[in-house]
C-alpha cells in the first residue's frame, strides 16, 4: 500500500527571498492601483500631485528608484554572491518595512492599511530569512 505522506522538499533561501520580494511587489502594485479608486485621487494625479507634493521630474525619479529597488531584489536574490545578497536583503527589508510602518501610522484607507500590514510582514520575513541564512560547513 502506498504511503499517503507528501514529501516536503526544502526550499533554498534564495528562492524564498525572491518569492517574498515578488509577493511584496504585487502588494505594492495592487495597493497603488486600488488607490486610484479613492475619490479625488485621479483628479490629484491629473493635477500633478503626489502624496508628498508636486509630481516633478525629481520626485518621479525618486519614486522610480524607491520602487525599482524591490523589483530588482527579486532577481538579485538569485544572482548576487551569498554574503552581499544577505546584507542587502537585511538592509532593504528593514528599510521598506520602516517605510510601510510610516504609512500604517500616517492614516490611510483600510484596504491600503491591509496592504501595508502585509508588506511589513513580508519584508520582515525577508529580514528573518536573510538573518538566518544557512552557513556552509567549515572545510576539514
Amino acid at each position: 500500500m502506498a504511503s499517503s505522506h507528501l514529501q516536503d522538499t526544502p526550499i533554498p533561501v534564495r528562492y524564498k527571498l525572491a518569492a517574498l520580494w515578488t509577493s511584496t511587489m504585487f502588494c505594492y502594485v495592487y495597493g497603488d492601483y486600488f488607490q486610484m479608486y479613492v475619490p479625488g485621487k485621479l483628479q490629484a494625479m491629473q493635477a500633478g500631485q503626489l502624496a508628498f507634493g508636486a509630481a516633478t521630474q525629481g520626485a518621479l525619479v525618486g519614486t522610480t528608484i524607491l520602487m525599482a529597488v524591490p523589483s530588482l531584489m527579486i532577481v538579485l536574490s538569485l544572482l548576487l554572491p551569498p554574503a552581499i545578497c544577505r546584507w542587502l536583503k537585511l538592509a532593504a527589508g528593514l528599510f521598506y518595512a520602516a517605510i510601510m510602518l510610516l504609512i500604517l501610522f500616517g492614516g490611510a484607507w483600510t484596504f491600503y492599511l491591509l496592504f501595508a500590514t502585509i508588506e511589513v510582514v513580508l519584508t520582515l520575513l525577508v529580514v528573518a530569512h536573510a538573518w538566518r541564512w544557512p552557513r556552509a560547513a567549515p572545510a576539514q
